[in-house]
């Protein structure tokens, strides 16, 4: 019985996947940025639905405080050792990139469970980022990293080396080689990743910067260290920008002219292959979808896939012949679909563990200042900083996953200072999100629901919006279409009443908060959630009935 996977197949802030498979089951690993918990691990049995099931870095092994976004944890590449039944995850923790010097700490980290407990980092070196782990026939291993190039004179971003590596002793073995920068015109060849097909070592990488120019392409080689040849299309194998392109040079850039209009899904590179227990092949990819007739991407890059085959002149090819990645795939061959994914959100608190897509920006979640034993049935937030900060906002947050949804809560808050709040909020990064929040006005007397607004890093209050709240209980929703959003409250089961003028809130897209001309100014995507402040004595805290997120 057949089937077709609709893209994207993890819709919102899910770049850069990472896909293995182990017997039935297929794993996907994806960047987090200043995201705790860091690197998000999903599972699907049949290519078409999957599920979050847990992080790779959620036991301290990261501190991400202070993080300019978009640094933090860059391209985790997720492999398995089928002569150790070991998952190995390799990434990047990107700590600065001013000065295009792009510092970078590389590590690796293994279990035997692909929900740990995963071994202690073993660090991998800072010549550059993106680094992916190869596991030989022959027991060998490999490390793949994109040599990041800093002199002038040279051509941008560096060179793709590979290097030797005993895993079992966490030693390099001889010399990093410089094999390649890249297989097409497109330049910026980053994220390499090596497979090996009939006595051929493949090295796929992305292509394009990560804008609208982005690709995928290959080359190989008999010997893992080269010379790799190109495919012979001198083009990428992946790409929603078909046309030849040419930026040898340029390292990293939005590439706003490859737009496609003729396409839903834009942006489609950074890809990872797979086998299936059919014998069939795909490849999960990144892709974007802009806010219809803009080039604003709220949702951020997400994950796409795509079938793929071998021609006969042993190189990968989409099924279709051509390199235009899709907003459909077949599914696999002689497997049901299961059941339909749904990418709603909602947690009603009554557990002591809260849902695994929550996730927190810079600092980790502890039950230090946020948990469900302190009013049992209800998640307690202490507030701290405020949602300027990079340092402790108190957050709790689900990524976006469609372009209408509501979003709605209930809290119970009794602030003593005006620098007191709690509310609903949606969240790109520190200088851009627009929050709902009760808070203690002294004008009015008391708890007060009232709007802030963050916009490059501006801070705007809606003064003439205000609604007083007499006993500090409030339900919130956010209904947002297509880029614009109205908020309401209800009081004590009455009507639900608006608040403030219709918001546009296209901007909190990586496109919309920030950049220099040409460039894109994030890579990661919209949050909606809840949280607290307590700039006065970091004393205060909220209660939260509930949180959801409906798409539409």
């Amino acid at each position: 019985m057949s089937y077709t996977i609709q893209n994207p197949i993890i819709p919102g802030y899910a770049p850069d996947p990472s896909i293995i498979r182990v017997d039935h089951d297929y794993y996907i690993a994806t960047s987090t940025f200043h995201l705790n918990p860091a690197i998000s691990i999903y599972h699907s049995t049949d290519l078409a639905n999957w599920e979050m099931v847990d992080h790779g870095l959620k036991n301290h092994e990261v501190d991400l405080r202070g993080t300019n976004t978009p640094a933090g944890i860059w391209a985790p590449h997720l492999s398995y050792d089928v002569a150790t039944k070991k998952f190995w995850l390799a990434y990047s923790h990107m700590l600065n990139m001013e000065g295009r010097e792009f510092n970078a700490d590389n590590y690796a980290i293994s279990a035997d469970s692909i929900h740990g407990p995963w071994s202690e980092p073993v660090f991998l070196g800072a010549i550059g980022f993106d680094p992916s782990l190869f596991h030989d026939e022959d027991g060998r291993h490999y490390m793949t990293i994109l040599e990041w190039e800093t002199r002038d004179g040279y051509q941008h971003p560096g060179h793709i080396v590979i290097q030797e590596m005993d895993l079992a002793n966490n030693q390099f073995i001889g010399e990093a080689v410089r094999v390649t920068q890249g297989f097409t015109t497109r330049g910026c060849a980053e994220a390499p990743q090596i497979y090996k097909r009939d006595g051929y070592y493949y090295l796929v990488l992305a292509a394009g910067g990560t804008g609208y120019a982005h690709g995928v392409e290959m080359g190989r080689s008999k010997n893992i260290f080269g010379p790799y040849e190109a495919n012979p299309t001198n083009e990428p194998i992946i790409t929603s920008a078909p046309q030849h392109i040419y930026s040898l040079g340029d390292p990293d850039a939005g590439h706003f002219e490859a737009y496609n209009p003729h396409s839903i899904m834009q942006k489609s590179g950074h890809g990872s292959i797979v086998q299936t227990h059919t014998g069939e092949w795909y490849i999960a990819h990144l892709m974007s979808r802009p806010l219809p007739g803009t080039t604003l991407n709220p949702l951020g890059r997400e994950t796409a896939i795509q079938k793929m085959t071998w021609n006969d002149a042993g190189w990968l090819q989409m099924a279709d012949g051509s390199n235009l990645a899709k907003m459909t795939a077949p599914g696999m061959t002689g497997v049901e679909a299961g059941e339909t994914a749904g990418h709603s959100f909602e947690d009603q608190f009554e557990n002591e563990t809260y849902n695994v897509r929550f996730t927190t920006p810079y600092r980790e979640q502890n039950t230090k200042w946020v948990n469900t034993s302190e009013n049992q049935g209800h998640l307690r937030i202490h507030g701290e900083n405020s949602f300027f900060s990079r340092m402790n906002p108190a957050i709790m947050a689900v990524a976006a996953s469609a372009f209408e949804f509501e979003l709605e809560t209930q809290l119970e808050f009794h602030p003593e200072h005006y620098s007191q709040s709690a509310g609903m909020n949606m969240y790109y990064d520190a200088s851009n999100w627009l929050y709902a929040r009760l808070y203690h006005s002294e004008s009015l007397g008391g708890t007060t629901l009232g709007i802030l607004q963050a916009k490059q890093g501006e801070r705007i209050e809606f003064i003439h919006d205000k609604v007083f709240i007499p006993n500090g209980v409030v339900a919130l929703k956010f209904v947002t279409t297509f880029g614009k959003t109205k908020i309401y409250y209800q009081i004590e089961n009455q009507a639900w009443k608006q608040v403030g003028p219709e918001f546009n809130t296209a901007y909190l897209s990586d496109e919309g908060v920030g950049g220099s001309e040409g460039e894109i100014g994030g890579f990661t995507g919209l949050l909606c959630g809840i949280g607290a402040v307590d700039a006065y004595r970091h004393e205060s805290y909220a209660d939260f009935d509930f949180f959801k997120m409906t798409n539409k």
